[in-house]
């Protein structure tokens, strides 16, 4: 009897944010439910500040099993939480919500999950780290670099008025990691770093595309051992992938991120586990078709 429920159990999941334009997340969803043969849908559904409420209303009343939570949500969505798990009570955003039975809901943050997966075996204990960047994206970032054992980051801005308050926030949750705030234009050398990670939007597809944080120059000081890690994953190759390509260091893409923390929030609403590999052919096969 229990199996022919299961069988009959139809998966309903979902994104909100505004404006979402052109997400991957259903893509990757619906590659991950026929994998494992079940039945679902994954929605896109843009939803303003103003209707935030109203939104979660709807997802509770038609039976959503679970949402993930983009800009400008990620912060918001807390005070409609029972629950938040480590991560994202360490970052202060969500990014996944699991609807319970009770259609009580529980926050997870997934990002960071996925930020370091593909670094999981990096050893980068007591090392030293730069975070291009100190918006909502470095957040994450900082989280999962504390949890890999990284004791000393270097932020880089180009507003250190406008990063301040941020970096204050983090120096107060983070107080066992050394934390400076630089100007972009200081940045000469990544000599002293294990990993430099870019959560700004150069290189995105669209008006940054064309974009690097750094240029080659300053690229070929990165030790040899050292890693270039960029969370943007559209265009699969960003100007700054190609630049440390090209001065043959080590990197990272962001579509790595982008599967595995789909792929976790995948198994938080359904208990099952996909393949991050199907996964990722299914958004590559959409980044590719664009």
């Amino acid at each position: 009897m229990a199996d022919t429920q299961a069988e009959k159990t139809y998966y309903k999941f979902g994104i909100i944010g505004y404006p979402l334009g052109h997400s991957l997340s259903s893509f990757m969803h619906k590659s991950a439910l026929r994998a494992l043969n079940l039945e679902g849908e994954y929605n896109a559904l843009e939803t303003e500040p103003e209707d935030l409420i109203d939104r979660i209303k709807m997802l509770k009343r038609e039976n959503y099993f679970g949402f993930n939570v983009t800009i400008p949500h990620k912060v918001p969505i807390s005070l409609f939480l029972s629950k938040v798990d480590e991560y994202a009570n360490m970052a202060g955003s969500v990014n996944t919500v699991k609807i319970l039975e009770d259609k009580s809901l529980e926050g997870f943050n997934t990002d960071i999950y996925g930020f370091i997966k593909p670094i999981e075996n990096l050893d980068l204990k007591e090392k030293s780290a730069a975070i291009l960047g100190t918006g909502g994206a470095a957040r994450g970032v900082i989280v999962g670099l504390k949890s890999l054992g990284v004791t000393k980051i270097d932020f880089y801005t180009r507003n250190i008025v406008d990063s301040h308050p941020a970096i204050e926030g983090f120096r107060k949750k983070f107080p066992e990691i050394q934390i400076n705030l630089v100007q972009n234009e200081f940045l000469n050398t990544l000599s002293g770093y294990s990993i430099v990670v870019n959560t700004t939007p150069l290189g995105m597809k669209g008006k940054y595309a064309d974009l690097s944080p750094l240029d080659e120059k300053v690229i070929k000081t990165l030790p040899d051992d050292g890693l270039i890690y960029d969370i943007v994953y559209n265009p699969i190759k960003t100007e700054l992938i190609k630049k440390a390509e090209k001065a043959g260091k080590k990197y990272i893409g962001g579509l790595d991120m982008l599967v595995y923390q789909g792929a976790r929030a995948f198994e938080i609403w359904t208990g099952k586990v996909p393949n991050p590999d199907k996964m990722k052919i299914a958004a590559l096969y959409q980044l590719l078709d664009e």
